[in-house]
């Protein structure tokens, strides 16, 4: 079935009959869409999805608000809660609304995303949707090859971050080994291991019995066993 893609107000072809969606001005887009996909058409609605975030409770919404209707935003998702707050459902919920050809808008990258990272990686779950990204500030268009052009750009400039930061974490860890400052991670030995090695060194049971009652393998098993026995 062919299912072409049309803007709102577009006319559609829904049972062989010809409607026009601002025939039904007391229908709200999302019930329309729904109504659509359960049953059989021509034709599919492209939204446009805004999301907006503000940090705390307190802080208003409104100027965000006003942006996404200039835009023509037809469906919004608000989360108050911090940028740093990985636990966002309103834009869980907007990832798995949207649909092929949608495009999600929100007024700059700070209100989508927790970092660079962060933003690509939603953007990539929008893209394997086929789902479009605007940033209005930041003029970040994937619709376009220079929006295209400067989400890769932020890419770029997020694997040198990333380079960046493994290189001063070697370098630091190279300074604190010449100052004998670096032992590095805290083994995690399990809490009954003394206890299990006795009765192994003792006898009571084989190396491979006290390996199974840790948990532990041959390799991690005998380098504890060698730690210990330097420390002691």
């Amino acid at each position: 079935m062919n299912r072409n893609r049309c803007h709102l107000g577009v006319a559609y072809r829904y049972y062989q009959k010809e409607f026009r969606l601002d025939s039904f001005p007391a229908c709200g887009t999302f019930h329309f869409r729904r109504e659509l996909k359960r049953d059989n058409y021509i034709g599919v609605i492209i939204l446009k999805v805004g999301y907006i975030r503000v940090s705390t409770i307190e802080q208003n919404t409104i100027r965000q608000e006003v942006l996404m209707q200039e835009l023509g935003v037809e469906q919004i998702y608000i989360d108050k809660a911090s940028g740093k707050n990985t636990n966002r459902p309103e834009l869980n919920k907007m990832l798995d609304y949207v649909r092929a050809g949608d495009v999600v808008i929100c007024e700059s990258i700070s209100r989508f995303a927790r970092n660079t990272r962060d933003l690509l990686e939603l953007v990539e779950k929008l893209t394997a949707k086929s789902v479009e990204f605007i940033s209005k500030k930041e003029a970040i268009d994937t619709t376009t090859p220079s929006g295209k052009f400067m989400l890769t750009i932020f890419g770029a400039v997020a694997e040198l971050e990333r380079e960046y930061i493994l290189q001063r974490q070697r370098e630091g860890i190279e300074i604190a080994k010449q100052q004998g400052k670096y032992i590095g991670r805290k083994a995690i030995v399990h809490p009954d291991f003394d206890k299990v090695t006795a009765k192994w060194k003792d006898g009571e049971i084989s190396a491979a019995q006290a390996m199974r009652r840790m948990g532990m393998s041959k390799t991690t098993f005998y380098r504890n066993v060698k730690r210990l026995a330097i420390i002691g």
